[in-house]
C-alpha cells in the first residue's frame, strides 16, 4: 500500500456547517482523523494551536519506549487496512524488512512520534496553528458555532474565524500537572524546577548541577533519574529520587491484567455507580502509573554496576515520601520540605535542581466550554457527565436536534483508565465514527477479554449484518 502524496484541504463554504469539528490534535483526534479520511461523505476539520503535531517531546529520551505494543497505533485495532496504519508508516519509509528482524513488539517513542508526524502531514482535514476560543450553541441554526484564532509563525494571533458543525469532539488532551507546594517555585524565572514535559531542554544544565532531586514515582520519574545516573560520574552522583506511593511499584503488565483497556472494561466501567468508579479509579493506580518493570532492572543493574569497585554510588532513593512545602535559600539552592507517610516523620532537602515527575492531568473543559454551561449535565463532583457513546449529556434541546459534544482521553472519571490509552485510542475513534454517522463504517468485536467482569455483562448489541455463523441460517445441501 503506497502513501497517497500531501492533499491541499478540500474546499469548504464557509456557510455549510461541518458534519464534525475536531479540537485538539494529540493522537486521540488524530486517530479519529485518520479513520474519517476514507469516508468522503463525512465534511470533518481538525483545530490546534500548535505549529504541527508533537508528542510529549520533552520525553523522546533514546531507548525510551512506548508501553504498548506496536498494533495500538492511530487505526489498526479498528482497521488493519487502513493506509495510516504504523505497518504502512514503515512500508513507506522503507523500513519493513529492518523492523521484521528487529523483532520489536514495543517501538521507541521517537519512532511513534515520528509515525504520527507522518500521518499528520498527510490529512488534509488538519487545521494547526488554529487556536480555539470557545464552542457556543446557536439555537437559531441548531448548530454549534466554534470560534477560533489563527495564529502566524510567531503564535501570536492574528485573524479570527467561525465554523458551524453538527457534531464536535473535543482531543485537547493533557497538560503538565505541578504539586500546589511546589507551584511558586515552578513558576519563579530563573528557578531550577523543571517537569519531565520540559526535561529534554534542561537535561544539559541538569546533567551538569551539584545536586538534583527528582520528585515523582511513575514511569517518567523511573526514566529521568536513569538517564541522570548514567551520565554522571560514579561515586559522584548526587542524585535524590522520591515519590509518593509506598514503593518503586511495577506496573501492572500481566495478560490478564492488561484486560481492564478493553472494551468490556470500559463498558463495564461505565454501567457502575459514579462512587464506585471513582474508588476503583484511586485503586488500579498501579494499571497505569507503575513503572515498566525492564526500567527498574535497567535502574538496578546501573546502580549495581557503581559498587563493583567498592563504595555506593551517591544516591538516595526513597519512596513514601511528599513534599510538603519548597521554598529558595542561599539565592541558587532548592529547600524542600520532606514528610515520610508510613514514620510521619519530617526532614529538610536542600538541592540544586528538581525534576517533577509528577504526572499529567486532564485539560479542563470548562473554559472552552463555558458558553455551554447551562446546556451541561454534570455529577455530584460537578463533572461532565458522559454517555457510554463518549458524548457529554446535553440539555435535550441541543441533543434532539441530533448534534453531540464527543470526548476523547478526557472521561477517566466515566470510562476508567483505558481513556488514555493509546491501546483503546483507534476502537474509539471508530465508535465515534459509527454512532455520529449512524452506520458501521467500522465493524467493531463483541468480545474482547476473556475475564467477565461483573455478574451482568454489558455488552453491544450485534447488528443483523454481523450475527454469529451458527444463527445463520445454512442454505439446502450445505
Amino acid at each position: 500500500m503506497n502513501t497517497p502524496p500531501p492533499q491541499a484541504a478540500p474546499s469548504h463554504d464557509t456557510d455549510t456547517p461541518r458534519d464534525l469539528v475536531g479540537i485538539g490534535i494529540g493522537p486521540c483526534n488524530l486517530s479519529l482523523a485518520a479513520l474519517a479520511h476514507p469516508l468522503t461523505d463525512l465534511d470533518t476539520a481538525f483545530y490546534e494551536q500548535r505549529p504541527a503535531f508533537t508528542w510529549h517531546p520533552g520525553l523522546l529520551l533514546d531507548g525510551t519506549r512506548v508501553q504498548v505494543p506496536f498494533l495500538a497505533d492511530l487505526v489498526t485495532l479498528a482497521d488493519p487496512t487502513n493506509t495510516w496504519s504504523f505497518l504502512n508508516y514503515l512500508k513507506a519509509q522503507d523500513r519493513l524488512f529492518p523492523f521484521y528482524f528487529a523483532e520489536r513488539l514495543h517501538t521507541e517513542r521517537a519512532e511513534y512520534d515520528a509515525y504520527c508526524r507522518w500521518v499528520a502531514d498527510h490529512l488534509p482535514t488538519l487545521h494547526f496553528r488554529h487556536h480555539v476560543d470557545a464552542v457556543h450553541w446557536n439555537p437559531e441554526h441548531q448548530l454549534f458555532d466554534i470560534d477560533y484564532v489563527r495564529l502566524d509563525t510567531d503564535g501570536q494571533a492574528r485573524t479570527p474565524g467561525r465554523t458551524r458543525t453538527r457534531n464536535v469532539v473535543l482531543g485537547i488532551g493533557t497538560e503538565p500537572h505541578i504539586p500546589d507546594p511546589l507551584r511558586p517555585l515552578a513558576d519563579t524565572p530563573g528557578t531550577a524546577v523543571v517537569h519531565t514535559a520540559d526535561y529534554l531542554h534542561h537535561r544539559p544544565a541538569l546533567l551538569t548541577a551539584g545536586h538534583v532531586t527528582v520528585v515523582g514515582s511513575g514511569q517518567s520519574g523511573a526514566e529521568v533519574f536513569l538517564d541522570l545516573l548514567r551520565h554522571r560520574p560514579t561515586g559522584h552522583e548526587r542524585l535524590h529520587w522520591i515519590g509518593r506511593t509506598p514503593a518503586f511499584a511495577p506496573m501492572e503488565y500481566s495478560k490478564l491484567g492488561l484486560e481492564h483497556f478493553t472494551p468490556d472494561h470500559t463498558r463495564y466501567f461505565h454501567a457502575l455507580p459514579e462512587t464506585t468508579r471513582d474508588r476503583l479509579v484511586a485503586a488500579q493506580w498501579q494499571l497505569h502509573k507503575g513503572i515498566d518493570a525492564d526500567t527498574l532492572a535497567a535502574i538496578h543493574d546501573e546502580l549495581y554496576r557503581r559498587t563493583l569497585h567498592g563504595g555506593w554510588p551517591d544516591a538516595v532513593l526513597t519512596p513514601g515520601v511528599r513534599v510538603r512545602t519548597a521554598g529558595r535559600i542561599a539565592t541558587t539552592k532548592i529547600e524542600l520540605h520532606l514528610e515520610h507517610i508510613q514514620q510521619n516523620t519530617r526532614s529538610r532537602l536542600t538541592t540544586d535542581a528538581v525534576v517533577l515527575a509528577t504526572g499529567h492531568r486532564e485539560r479542563p473543559l470548562d473554559t472552552l466550554l463555558a458558553g455551554l454551561d447551562p446546556y451541561l449535565r454534570r455529577d455530584n463532583a460537578h463533572r461532565p457527565r458522559i454517555d457510554a457513546d463518549f458524548r457529554l449529556i446535553l440539555d435535550p434541546a441541543i441533543t434532539t436536534t441530533g448534534c453531540h459534544i464527543y470526548v476523547q482521553n478526557g472521561e477517566r472519571h466515566t470510562h476508567g483508565v483505558g481513556a488514555p490509552d493509546l491501546g483503546l485510542a483507534a476502537w474509539r475513534s471508530a465508535s465515534i465514527l459509527n454512532t455520529l454517522t449512524g452506520k458501521e463504517h467500522y465493524p467493531l468485536p463483541h468480545r474482547t477479554a476473556f475475564t467477565t467482569f461483573g455478574l451482568e455483562q454489558h455488552r453491544p448489541q450485534i447488528p443483523p449484518t454481523r450475527r454469529p455463523a451458527e444463527l445463520i441460517p445454512l442454505a439446502d445441501g450445505i
